[in-house]
């Protein structure tokens, strides 16, 4: 359930954001063939961006769903982040935004929309501009319920606690690595906010093969994990499995976001997190990612790092 407002989500999301080519090359048709797996499979929940891709990502999305019986999924898409450097969260411009959305997306209305990134804005205007804009589409039907997404917990928690939404996405905070979200589900509760944790394999650093040349992650990070990685390997299983098993069986959380563009990796991933994880192997690679544990990176404003009255 989406916090208080009555719209029910799949334990397990698809994030849209891999049908941007983000992750590399990626046939468009595969992608909306992964689209339609997740319906089949049970997934309802479906987040995507106008950032990602330029657009491409929504546009591709608006194709898997055309024909669908709008009642069978839950779509979410963001509002403020349009490029790598360009946010603009001015009550004009997210309004139109939604408006563009809608139209790339193919649909009368949206279930949810959340404020990307926050942290590259001003968290004052977000609370008594963005939000409150958004709250006006809301009472016009076209939105259901309004979020906010960002990578410093502290703002999501200094946002969720000065104005009331919907629902709060964090993403690499409740991984294997790093479970600083564990801190805040209850207080982000408290506030009336439902929490979606994306990127349960940390944007790539939980896999197999690696992550892509931009990630974030501090070198230390991404060493350890090609380390965990490697000692899953040797055991003769991927870290994947076991960091998604870890995940989603985490409590207090509505949906975890899962990024996907192909069909068969929708379709591991939903036996993966039906199995029961490998105890033995799950402390073995938590004691090897133990030195990084919630060591994670600076993103946005300097200001917004650790927002007044926030600890």
């Amino acid at each position: 359930m989406l916090g208080r407002t009555g719209i029910e989500v799949s334990e397990l999301g698809f994030g849209a954001s891999p049908l941007d080519g983000a992750y590399g090359a990626f046939a468009e048709q595969r992608g909306i063939d992964a689209v339609h797996t997740a319906l089949d499979l049970g997934a309802t929940f479906f987040d995507v961006s106008p950032y990602y891709g330029a657009t491409l990502a929504e546009t591709v999305l608006g194709k898997a769903l055309h024909g669908i019986d709008r009642s069978r999924y839950v779509l979410a898409t963001k509002v403020g982040r349009y490029g790598d450097r360009d946010f603009d969260f001015t009550a004009e411009r997210v309004k139109r935004s939604v408006h563009e959305s809608l139209q790339r997306l193919g649909t009368d209305h949206l279930d949810l929309v959340q404020c990307h990134d926050i942290e590259f804005g001003d968290l004052d205007q977000i609370i008594h501009e963005t939000v409150p804009a958004l709250r006006e589409l809301e009472a016009t039907g076209l939105v259901r319920a309004v979020g906010v997404t960002g990578y410093p917990l502290a703002a999501l928690g200094h946002v969720a606690e000065k104005v009331p939404v919907d629902a709060v996405l964090s993403y690499c905070q409740y991984t294997l690595q790093d479970q600083r979200l564990a801190k805040w589900r209850d207080r982000f509760a408290e506030s009336g906010a439902a929490v979606i944790n994306a990127a349960p394999l940390a944007m790539g650093a939980l896999t197999s093969h690696g992550p892509a040349p931009w990630h974030p992650a501090p070198a230390p990070v991404l060493e350890h994990c090609a380390a965990a990685a490697a000692l899953c390997r040797s055991r003769g299983a991927d870290i994947s499995r076991i960091a998604l098993q870890f995940s989603v069986s985490t409590r207090g959380v509505a949906s975890t976001v899962v990024g996907a563009a192909d069909p068969q990796i929708v379709r591991r991933t939903v036996s993966w997190i039906a199995e029961a994880p490998d105890e033995e192997l799950l402390h073995e690679v938590e004691r090897c990612l133990a030195p990084v544990r919630d060591h994670g990176w600076a993103s946005g404003r300097p200001d917004n790092q650790q927002p007044e009255g926030q600890s």
